[in-house]
């Protein structure tokens, strides 16, 4: 008996540029694993602006809609996670103008770093393992990720590309605008806002803030392949 036929393409064996060709044919699959390579990136950057888990999820969804219905606009002159963000950055920060007032973030660089969060006296979480273990890990992740949201919206921004997505400061600079000092200073006063709040021993947490992936990846990558094809036949906001 002959065996199954092998796939015609194997996905992790594309590069973005590759996906993206694909994509371009309008391959339903090439869209699925763009996504799921790019998820977390995006939702923690646009979380970071917005302090929200669901209008962060809205605005993923978006960034996925307008840059599948602009693939031409990808040159691959940068990574495509750096177009993406891009996007992403663009579309929750017009959604941040919408809801709150304009105002200059060049004062928050002359703030006083005091009293702007409420010390949190944590409980002491065993390392003894069993489901008393995990209780205490997710209670200091809330716990974590209530300070980062109180933290104020530049700071904010900043700490999630650098200290959880991990970008560097020249990436995050050109994201936001910013000179690559001032990523500097905001990313180390919202270091001390957050000491004000949460002990030394949670910072190992930070590589699980903010999840994005599992059965929300995929509800997420779903909802985005069901609206493409009425994405596609709206016309273009450029």
């Amino acid at each position: 008996m002959a065996g199954a036929a092998a796939p015609a393409w194997v996905p992790d064996e594309l590069d973005d540029l590759a996906l993206v060709e694909r994509a371009r044919r309008r391959d339903q699959e090439a869209f699925r694993l763009i996504m799921q390579r790019h998820n977390r990136r995006l939702y923690r950057v646009a979380r970071g602006i917005l302090g929200d888990d669901s209008e962060a999820e809205d605005i993923v969804q978006e960034t996925y809609l307008r840059a599948f219905t602009h693939l031409d606009g990808f040159r691959g002159d940068a990574r495509l996670s750096t177009w993406l963000t891009r996007i992403a950055v663009n579309e929750a920060l017009g959604r941040l103008r919408q809801r709150r007032p304009l105002f200059d973030l060049n004062v928050l660089d002359t703030m006083d770093d005091q009293g702007e969060a409420e010390v949190i006296f944590l409980p002491s979480a065993a390392r003894d393992g069993g489901p008393e273990e995990a209780a205490a890990r997710a209670q200091a992740r809330r716990l974590l990720e209530d300070a980062i949201d109180r933290l104020p919206d530049a700071f904010r921004m900043v700490f999630m590309m650098r200290e959880v997505e991990q970008m560097s400061v020249d990436e995050t600079a050109v994201q936001l605008g910013l000179l690559a000092e001032t990523v500097r200073t905001r990313l180390h006063r919202a270091r001390r806002l957050l000491r004000q709040t949460l002990t030394r021993s949670f910072t190992a947490t930070l590589a699980d803030a903010f999840p994005f992936d599992g059965a929300r990846c995929e509800r997420m990558t779903a909802a985005v392949l069901a609206r493409l094809p009425a994405a596609r036949d709206q016309p273009s906001r450029e």
